[in-house]
């Protein structure tokens, strides 16, 4: 598998071959990239990031941790389905245990 590692600025390269019990990674520039090869071959997970309406405005969200790849759009339409009531503020969770992840959705920012 061909990834580009989003670790750092750089954007390494990354060949990762799986190869009976053991993950090979190459063309990574540090250990972060190695790290995250093998991350991805095994259980590829990310932060979450969305916006909610709120009155004549947007709030912005994310989910509190990565949380796995495959669940991205569900919670996209958890996250869809959100009504916000007064008051909103900053770190407040709007939704708790996102699709059973244990990962929360907090507010980032009122726009």
């Amino acid at each position: 598998m061909k990834l580009t590692c989003i670790m750092c600025p750089v954007g390494c390269n990354l060949t990762v071959k799986k190869l009976k019990n053991e993950i090979i990674v190459t063309g990574n520039g540090c250990p972060r990239g190695e790290t995250f090869g093998k991350s991805e071959a095994i259980n590829p997970t990310r932060i979450v990031t969305s916006i909610i309406p709120y009155k004549d405005r947007t709030v912005s969200v994310k989910t509190t941790n990565p949380i796995p790849k495959n669940k991205i759009i569900e919670c996209l339409n958890e996250i869809r389905n959100v009504k916000l009531n007064p008051p909103v503020r900053m770190g407040q969770v709007v939704i708790k245990n996102v699709c059973g992840t244990g990962e929360s959705v907090v507010i980032t920012g009122i726009n």
